[in-house]
């Protein structure tokens, strides 16, 4: 089992500053001190394949990345003849190497379940892309039995979302090998720092996970005001406490 801690981006803010190495670049420093990270701008833009190359060779060889997918698939097309558009993504990630991670695909809010479609994207996605496949949906109907069965057929797992939109999100679902976590911050998404009892909390949930057999990654996105990365080091200081 493994436990992946980590912010969605690598800055590194002021205050902090002292936690990390003094020398190299940001993903260089944070690299040093974390083993995982999410690639949140892919999602408005591509990156190409000598980027994702640079960044993999910053990294010691334990990190990985995970990468979210583009919104021309997720939020414009909606899944639908995203062939060309997954096999772009596939080249430009591949330059990550066994340092990719989890391919992050995250739906908007209004994107109903819409079945057939849903399955057959996946299917070119994982055809296209090995390595586990994580997937936050925001629309009531995608945490209905029925879906849950269709991730768990395709080990697809499902995030578990804070703040929760709609509530079942709270709780990771589909595939049980691996629970993918996505801390916004709350009550101020993106902005609010999470407080000592809820870091606790959350280290004792992946202390049971962990025990089942299950690989947690955690991500902290509540970085508006750099509260992420402290979040961070508390939750790993927490996991390790936990450990004893």
């Amino acid at each position: 089992m493994t436990i992946r801690i980590g912010v969605a981006g690598w800055s590194i803010p002021s205050a902090l500053v002292g936690r990390f190495p003094s020398a190299g670049t940001h993903l260089e420093r944070y690299g040093a001190r974390f083993l995982a990270v999410e690639v949140n701008s892919s999602f408005y833009r591509p990156h190409r394949r000598t980027t994702y190359m640079r960044w993999a060779e910053s990294v010691p060889p334990e990190f990985r990345f995970s990468v979210k997918l583009p919104k021309a698939i997720t939020h414009e097309r909606r899944l639908v003849g995203c062939r060309t558009l997954i096999e772009r993504f596939a080249e430009e990630t591949s330059g990550l190497g066994n340092r990719r991670g989890p391919i992050l695909v995250q739906l908007p809010p209004s994107f109903a379940y819409p079945g057939d479609i849903a399955e057959q994207f996946f299917h070119d996605l994982q055809a296209m892309i090995t390595g586990p496949v994580v997937l936050e949906p925001r629309h009531a109907s995608w945490f209905l039995p029925a879906v849950d069965q269709m991730l768990q057929s395709r080990r697809i797992s499902r995030v578990a979302a804070d703040p929760a939109v709609p509530l079942p999100a709270a709780r990771p679902g589909g595939w049980s090998g691996l629970a993918y976590f996505r801390l916004h911050g709350s009550p101020r998404i993106y902005e609010s720092p999470y407080g000592q009892e809820t870091i606790e909390a959350h280290a004792q949930a992946i202390a049971m996970l962990t025990a089942r057999g299950t690989d947690v990654w955690t991500i902290f996105d509540n970085t508006t005001h750099g509260a992420a990365p402290l979040n961070a080091f508390e939750l790993a200081q927490a996991c390790h406490a936990c450990m004893q």
